[in-house]
C-alpha cells in the first residue's frame, strides 16, 4: 500500500505529530525558516532560484522534532524530501514519506539489534512494512539499556 506524500516540511511535521500521539508520545518542534546560508546559491537575494526563472521560490523550512520518552528520538526534517531519524544516537536517513510509518515500527517492536560475534559488529535493523529494513551499524559505545534489550 503506498504511503500519502508529505509534500512539504510542515505536512511531515503534522504527520509525524499524529503518529507521536497514537503512540502517547509528546514532540517538541523547532523550525528553521528563510534563506539563511544554508541555501547560499540556491536562491538569489531577489528571492529568483539559482536556476533564473526569475520566479519566486518557496522559503525552505527545515524542523528538529524532538519525541519524547524511551527511545530517544530526533527527527530533522529537510527541505528536498529529505530526513534523519535518529534513533538512540544512531542515525538513518529516511526519505520524508517514509518517517511516519519508520517512527511506527520504532514504537511497535518492529526493531532488534543483530549481534555477530565474528567479525564483532552490531546493527540496529528497522522493519517498516513495505520498505526495505533500514540497518545502521552500532559500536559498543552506543549501546544504550534500551539497545541492549533489543540484542538478538
Amino acid at each position: 500500500m503506498p504511503r500519502p506524500p508529505l509534500p512539504s516540511t510542515q505536512s511531515a511535521v503534522f504527520a509525524v505529530e499524529a503518529m507521536a500521539a497514537r503512540h502517547g508520545r509528546e514532540v517538541r518542534a523547532s523550525h528553521d525558516i528563510g534563506r539563511d546560508q544554508t541555501f547560499a546559491g540556491l536562491v538569489g537575494a531577489d528571492g529568483a532560484g539559482a536556476g533564473g526563472g526569475g520566479a519566486l521560490d518557496a522559503i525552505p523550512h527545515e524542523a528538529l522534532l524532538e519525541i519524547a520518552g524511551k527511545p530517544a528520538i530526533t527527527v530533522r526534517l529537510f527541505v528536498h524530501d529529505e530526513a534523519v531519524v535518529t534513533v538512540e544516537d544512531i542515525a538513518f536517513d529516511v526519505p520524508r514519506d517514509s518517517v511516519p510509518a519508520f517512527l511506527d515500527s520504532v514504537w511497535s517492536g518492529l526493531v532488534h539489534v543483530r549481534q555477530r560475534t565474528f567479525p564483532p559488529s552490531c546493527t540496529l535493523i528497522v522493519t517498516v512494512p513495505g520498505d526495505a529494513p533500514y540497518r545502521e551499524a552500532v559500536t559498543y559505545h552506543q549501546l544504550s539499556p534500551w539497545l541492549a534489550g533489543l540484542m538478538r
